[in-house]
């Protein structure tokens, strides 16, 4: 365009004549470069973001001068406290801290919880809230209802990390409210704050990604200064979990040594994991525990205060007489906890008999809970001796790949599927004379001396050479197609035990209320809240890292057993049982068959998996056969595709035929 190289001609022409730094003259200032609509107008569109509604990311860290402004002193830092306001919105623009900042903030924090005791002593007013597991932007909401820390008191019944994409900055801006407001931010510790679970689930692959395995170490230590339990205004015990057949007085808790990872069994480990039983204050009707969350048949003796906790896998459930006892015994007037997740964001249970009022109260602050619950957060608040309940819903939030992974390791399943498909549209154009050709110039180079039994052979072998080489392509194949389906289905929740490979691509493919995914389609298995807390029950265990045989048990009658001295110390030496790990955003683990093997491992197990199922099975390695598991059958009917497929192509390619398109697969 002729206006764009007039303006070209005269920005270089005013760049050679300013190499001089000369002073300009009257005739220069008069005539500055002026850009024209159409060029402003496209400068301007330069500058501006795709999406203007969502705020740019905060690249640059904050200066230490900034950060630790010395203007702000206090008791806990005298060097000066964080500035927790640029804290909170460079944490909203998705920013990080310096790696020494996170580790100063931990540092004080940890010096500062280490001064408190195991029980903590709070008065009114105040704002309990309970999980918030990563979700900071909802976490942000809930300083939005309770107030301003600065004015407002705040206690926090744990599990700040794990589930949610930002633990550690849920984590450091509740460290830094902590050491600038000390007697405004009371932190105690959930079952989630200890080193295994949080490399179980998300926070370690979090603290890594984000910052560096120091800082992890650092959090971990920093967990073990939690305090274990608060008395609100002597009325209340608010904890994590709940109580414990060891648990008598309120100054047991102070008895503990909570400066350790949390054991499977003991005091500790049941004020982080214990739960109310399921139908509390009915536990005597006969369809109060006939749920699947208990996995019990029958009601539960009179006077039983402890069952063992199936669902957990460790600790108990604690019945209402052994809440309304504790109670009685401690004057308190109710417990308050959180640890569960609740469709409204909070529970009231049945009231005591003597005081009428709830005997426990569970608060959940996590709102959309994973991001498929559906749930409703709550926050407490207790002043002049009235409680209010206030609940909120979830906030927006930007999007994590699951485990925290880059785009391009997201997209490598994709992209090996397609080339391994243009592979196999290859093979399937070869002709009978393609085939034959190859093998009759073998057949020519052995020499005139060759008997026809011996060509037969040499025919059948490199028969069978075509078909490894088809057959290892197409196991290829599948393991891209069951890592793409891992990819495409990594913000559904799916059954813990379902196909895989084609199966799957075939069971999926006739439900009308799928989410379109090409031939592989993404369930809408999330309808509502019991979906969800079902199909999440294995996730809500103490998790077995290293797979335990399943101890036999004798066939009972049905009737729930009383917790004795005896009963609790044969549980204990029991080996827990593996159960499987349901598969939800952010917490997906692999299979345990591929635990730690690389792309590249898993390839040479398939190729040698397939040489030896040609060496040990000849010509036809795929039969029926019965007996099996739906797992084996599947599998079974993938390996006779394939073999057909080999089989066609090897035998010199009898009705091959134009290959289709390649099909293209979209994401949602």
């Amino acid at each position: 365009m002729p206006e764009d190289e007039t303006y070209l001609h005269k920005a270089l022409s005013n760049m050679g004549q300013n190499d001089t730094r000369s002073v300009p003259t009257q005739q220069q200032q008069r005539t500055p470069l002026q850009r024209s609509q159409t060029q402003a107008a496209f400068f301007e569109q330069c500058k501006m973001r795709q999406v203007p509604g969502v705020p740019e990311p905060a690249w640059h860290k904050p200066t230490d001068l900034d950060l630790f402004p010395p203007s702000l002193p206090s008791p806990s830092a005298p060097h000066g406290a964080p500035n927790t306001e640029l804290i909170r919105t460079h944490f909203l623009r998705e920013g990080k801290l310096h790696e020494h900042q996170a580790l100063r903030i931990l540092a004080e924090a940890e010096g500062l919880l280490r001064g408190e005791t195991n029980l903590l002593d709070v008065g009114g007013p105040i704002t309990v809230c309970g999980d918030v597991h990563g979700q900071y932007y909802d976490l942000l909401k809930i300083f939005e209802i309770g107030g301003d820390p600065a004015n407002n008191t705040y206690l926090f019944l744990g599990d700040y990390v794990d589930r949610g994409c930002f633990g550690i900055e849920c984590l450091l801006y509740l460290y830094s409210l902590k050491i600038r407001y000390p007697k405004r931010i009371y932190l105690l510790r959930g079952n989630h704050e200890c080193r295994h679970l949080t490399e179980y689930f998300t926070f370690h692959r979090e603290c890594v990604r984000k910052y560096s395995k120091e800082v992890y170490e650092a959090c971990i230590k920093s967990f073990q200064a939690l305090p274990l339990a608060a008395v609100l205004d002597n009325r209340f015990l608010c904890v994590h979990g709940g109580l414990s057949p060891e648990l008598n007085m309120l100054g047991d808790v102070n008895m503990i040594n909570r400066f350790q990872e949390p054991p499977s069994h003991g005091l500790l480990c049941d004020l982080l994991w214990s739960d109310p039983i399921a139908n509390f204050g009915h536990e005597q009707e006969p369809t109060a525990n006939q749920t699947a969350t208990t996995s019990m048949a029958g009601p539960v003796p009179a006077g039983t205060s402890f069952l063992h906790n199936p669902v957990r896998g460790c600790s108990f459930f604690f019945t209402y007489d052994a809440a309304c006892a504790f109670l009685e015994r401690n004057n308190l007037l109710g417990i308050l906890r959180g640890h569960e997740v609740q469709n409204n964001g909070y529970n009231m249970y049945r009231k005591t008999p003597h005081k009428k009022f709830p005997s426990v109260i569970t608060i959940f602050s996590a709102p959309n809970y994973c991001d498929f619950y559906h749930n409703r957060g709550a926050v407490l608040k207790y002043a002049n001796k009235n409680i209010t309940i206030r609940q909120f819903n979830a906030s927006g939030h930007p999007y994590w790949l699951p485990n925290f992974m880059d785009g391009f390791t997201w997209s490598l399943p994709f992209v090996g599927d397609k080339i391994v498909q243009m592979l196999l549209a290859i093979l399937a154009c070869c002709t009978a004379e393609e085939l034959e050709e190859s093998s009759s110039e073998e057949e020519v180079g052995d020499g005139e001396g060759t008997t026809a039994r011996d060509a037969e052979a040499l025919a059948a072998a490199r028969r069978q050479q075509i078909k490894n080489k088809i057959l290892a392509v197409g196991r290829m194949r599948r393991v891209f197609q069951i890592l793409r389906e891992e990819a495409e289905t990594a913000s559904e929740l799916n059954q813990a035990m379902e196909a895989s490979g084609m199966a799957a691509i075939r069971a999926r493919g006739a439900n009308k209320d799928e989410l379109g995914v090409q031939t592989n389609q993404i369930r809408r298995a999330i309808r509502t809240f019991d979906d969800a807390r079902r199909k999440d029950e294995f996730n809500e265990r103490l998790p077995t890292l290293q797979p335990s045989p399943i101890p036999s048990s004798p066939s009972g009658s049905g009737t729930a057993t009383p917790a004795t001295p005896a009963n609790l110390s044969n549980s204990m030496s029991t080996p827990r049982p593996a159960f499987p790990l349901v598969q939800a955003p952010s917490t997906r683990r692999r299979p345990s068959y591929h635990d730690d093997i690389d792309l590249e491992e898993r390839f040479r197990r398939t190729l040698h998996l397939n040489n030896n199922n040609n060496n040990n099975t000849g010509a036809n390695p795929v039969q029926g056969t019965s007996g099996g598991t739906q797992e084996d059958e599947d599998e079974d009917e993938d390996e006779r595709e394939l073999h057909e497929l080999a089989e066609r192509i090897a035998l010199g390619g009898r009705g091959a035929k134009r290959p289709q398109a390649l099909k293209r697969h979209e994401t949602v």
